[in-house]
């Protein structure tokens, strides 16, 4: 038997215990998005190409559950507390939630800007953890839960440079990606060299990247088998950083992203270059 017969026999075991109205169900709640916030039952039924009266039963059963609201015209459905419920019992199992949390609250407190810690699920950067002080006004309309481009944030080619230029073709395979702003990389090359730059300094410290009027300092968080697994960084309501205010903040950016990557079991720790890195980006 060769090495494909194995894995086509193991994905024919596995598919024998799936079960099919709970796969559906899923199904029609990873419909719903930033950008599709609500939906009605035949777009779902075109979608998911299932008979009508299948959608309207999982609807009807998401709905009762929770994990489904209706919306204000009553035709259409949007998720629900029950699925943010699950979220925020997710994002708390995370150990990498409960060790970062403790710290970026520190380190909002020491810089005096909002602090965050993000991780990256596919193509997207999902933040888990955010704290800002009485003196740091919310920044953007990001929160704990928000998923942004990765490619367009400085944020998310921090987490970027942990993979190789074929694992970024795979992960990114359109000839050209999404621009949201001048210095979003036009093509998977360019995200490739900014990212590799980052891994290389240790850090990155970004302006006007996603949003002009916002500016990012982040670096790596690694686990004990030298993966990148998080980004933790702070984030300033304004287009430009002085260059004295600038190295503070990759100090202590760094130090603290260090120490969670030392309570994940990574040695030696990742340690900051002299000559800072900037990005004329943020976010």
């Amino acid at each position: 038997m060769n090495e494909q017969t194995a894995i086509n026999n193991q994905d024919d075991e596995a598919l024998r215990y799936i079960v099919p109205a709970l796969e559906r169900g899923l199904l029609i709640l990873s419909q719903f998005s930033r950008e599709k916030r609500q939906i009605g039952a035949p777009e779902l039924t075109q979608r998911l190409q299932l008979p009508r009266s299948t959608v309207f039963r999982l609807l009807n059963t998401l709905e009762y559950m929770g994990y489904l609201e209706r919306s204000e015209n009553g035709r259409e459905y949007k998720l629900g507390l029950g699925v943010l419920r699950l979220g925020f019992e997710y994002l708390a199992s995370l150990d990498l939630t409960e060790l970062g949390t403790p710290l970026i609250n520190r380190l909002c407190h020491e810089v005096g800007h909002a602090a965050n810690l993000v991780v990256r699920d596919g193509q997207n950067i999902v933040y888990v953890a955010k704290t800002t002080t009485s003196n740091t006004p919310f920044i953007g309309s990001v929160s704990v839960g928000t998923r942004l481009p990765a490619h367009a944030t400085a944020l998310g080619h921090v987490l970027l440079g942990g993979l190789t230029l074929a694992q970024l073709k795979e992960l990114y395979p359109e000839h050209s990606l999404e621009v949201f702003s001048p210095q979003t990389p036009k093509d998977v090359n360019e995200l490739y060299e900014s990212a590799v730059r980052i891994r290389e300094r240790g850090y990155v410290a970004a302006e006007g990247f996603y949003e002009l009027h916002i500016s990012t300092v982040a670096a790596p968080v690694y686990n004990h088998q030298g993966q990148i697994v998080a980004a933790l960084g702070v984030t300033l309501g304004m287009r430009q950083i002085d260059q004295a205010q600038k190295l503070m903040l990759i100090d202590s950016v760094c130090q603290v992203a260090n120490e969670l990557s030392g309570l994940l079991d990574y040695a030696p720790a990742q340690q900051r270059r002299k000559a800072p890195y900037i990005m004329k980006g943020a976010a």
